[in-house]
């Protein structure tokens, strides 16, 4: 049974502290810091479901709010506000638990935010970032000029990305994928949409595939520990 914790943080941030949930199980061999996307908070029942997957399987996680969603606003952050608060609740992550290895990323908007904080400069401490559903270009509009940061960020990554994911086209995220070399470790999840939904038809369930990613984080986490 993993511990759930409230926790305030991000305290040193101009905008304010946010909201936190740090949920430990007593096997956890590796805290992952986990952001939320664009359109839901830390609270959004697929954050949940991811934490205590992942729970289930010996890794923590740190979830927290960006300022926009503590305040209940519907329009994010500036990025460099996004940015920053990434920054700070890693640092909070790293005190929190100094007794486990240190992982970043999250779900969309929230492992981009992450990437984009390493690669201005590193986030101390930590050892590899994870993305849930990396989110490549705008629906309908393939590109990948939000990959470009991607090389500047040296530290291995593990993408997690739906074969259906309407914002990561998948010919392109494999080869922002190649480009990055061994850096890069891409799992496509086989009929799951952006937010890892699959139809009925493919004969799992949305549970089933949240395990799946569950399972191979912790397979890899493990690798980098």
């Amino acid at each position: 049974m993993a511990r759930m914790e409230e926790i305030e943080l991000a305290a040193d941030r101009s905008s304010g502290p946010v909201s936190g949930r740090l949920q430990r199980p007593a096997s956890a061999f590796a805290l992952q810091v986990l952001a939320h996307g664009a359109g839901a908070d830390m609270r959004h029942k697929f954050m949940q479901a991811m934490a205590d997957e992942l729970a289930g399987v010996g890794v923590a996680t740190l979830r927290f709010n960006f300022p926009y969603t503590e305040k209940r606003r519907r329009a994010p952050d500036p990025q460099p506000v996004l940015e920053a608060y990434v920054r700070s609740v890693c640092a909070d992550a790293a005190r929190l638990a100094p007794d486990l290895p240190l992982f970043a990323g999250g779900k969309s908007l929230g492992g981009r935010m992450t990437s984009n904080a390493c690669a201005k400069e590193p986030l101390p401490g930590v050892r590899g970032l994870v993305f849930l559903g990396f989110p490549l270009h705008r629906p309908k509009q393939p590109a990948r000029t939000r990959a470009e940061h991607l090389r500047a960020v040296t530290l291995p990554m593990l993408f997690l990305q739906g074969t259906r994911d309407d914002l990561a086209e998948l010919a392109l995220i494999r080869e922002t994928c190649n480009e990055l070399g061994p850096r890069a470790t891409l799992l496509e999840i086989d009929g799951a949409n952006h937010s890892f939904e699959v139809r009925k038809s493919s004969g799992r369930t949305d549970a089933e595939v949240r395990k799946e990613l569950a399972a191979a984080t912790a397979e890899w986490l493990r690798r980098q520990v």
